[in-house]
């Protein structure tokens, strides 16, 4: 088989020719037929996650199709067709999983981090990380639901707003225009926020009710002439993006942050106060999640706005989406 590898931090992605794997118990073999190409690659082609072991494969936003599966692999068998994101497997045993926040595991297992992941032909992954894929999506469709889409779909479900109420999207990148489609479908009043006045049309396209130009008006203060917001979900990659929404926070508002920014958030810890308002940030979800993330996904015709690369260009794609030029998911393609 083909895979595409890292041998060393910082190093290229090399194309190599492999043996195919075998399963071992409670594990499944995907022949992969898509995977997209996510921002958090980028921890194991520069080896910023701790203790990673190389070489390794990235990629967890795979979709395929059992070919062979070990021992013990019910109520999964060969020719299901399956999808794998981030969560790639827990222990069961610690704290967190008994309660069963899985997603929290203290051994969570991440797919392309822990073990190899979908830039490959064929890979191995544990029962306990798969989820089905709904008849009515393609590989390519369903691959970036398991990851951008499960992330945003699982955080706004758990958000706590209902429908009929504010809820702003901050950021129309890879996580922003789905949220803006999630947040719609859900009856939410849909509100997107980006920067330039060019990206209003996207944005009401995707079924925003209303659109703000960061870069013309004051985020915050606009959100509130709406009402104020029951919810902002923060997608945006920039803390000082991220706070310049707090002030529009209606009363019992949340910041619900997806995004993940470098640089420090600071907050007015008194306007927080008296709103009775919070900040949260969200992991994606488990494979349980990403179901419903892409059985929602096919019933409402919420879809990712792919860009589709062969594996053996999974270099050019890589690059592609690190620049920011994607629009809005890479996918590679077998």
């Amino acid at each position: 088989m083909k895979t595409v590898r890292v041998t060393a931090p910082k190093g290229p992605l090399e194309t190599l020719d492999i043996e195919a794997p075998e399963p071992g118990e409670g594990r499944v073999r995907i022949k992969v037929e898509a995977c997209g190409i996510c921002h958090s690659d980028s921890l194991t082609v520069e080896g910023a996650w701790p203790g990673i072991a190389y070489p390794r494969t990235p990629g967890h936003e795979v979709a395929g199709t059992i070919e062979a599966a070990g021992p013990d692999s019910d109520p999964f068998k060969p020719g299901d067709r399956v999808a794998v994101g981030w969560h790639g497997g827990h222990c069961g045993r610690c704290d967190r999983c008994r309660r069963g926040d899985f997603i929290t595991c203290r051994k969570l297992e991440i797919t392309g981090i822990v073990y190899d992941g979908g830039y490959a032909q064929y890979m191995i992954a544990p029962i306990v990380a798969l989820a089905r894929i709904p008849e009515a999506l393609s590989a390519a469709e369903a691959a970036p639901l398991v990851c951008a889409g499960v992330t945003t779909f699982n955080a706004l479900r758990h958000s706590g707003a209902r429908p009929g109420d504010l809820v702003a999207i901050l950021g129309i990148g890879g996580l922003g225009h789905l949220g803006v489609q999630f947040a719609n479908k859900m009856g939410f009043e849909t509100v997107a926020i980006a920067r330039g006045a060019e990206k209003e049309a996207l944005a009401r396209d995707l079924g925003a009710h209303h659109y703000i130009d960061s870069d013309a008006t004051k985020a915050g203060a606009e959100v509130k002439k709406l009402g104020g917001a029951r919810v902002v979900l923060a997608t945006a990659t920039s803390a000082s993006a991220m706070a310049s929404t707090i002030g529009g926070l209606g009363i019992d508002g949340l910041l619900l942050i997806v995004g993940a920014a470098s640089d420090p958030l600071q907050v007015n810890s008194a306007m927080l106060i008296g709103g009775r308002q919070g900040v949260l940030a969200w992991p994606s979800g488990t494979c349980v999640d990403s179901e419903d993330t892409m059985h929602f996904a096919a019933m409402t015709g919420v879809r990712a706005m792919i860009e589709q690369v062969p594996l053996a260009n999974a270099q050019a794609g890589y690059d592609r989406m690190m620049s920011g030029a994607a629009r809005f998911r890479m996918v590679l393609t077998m």
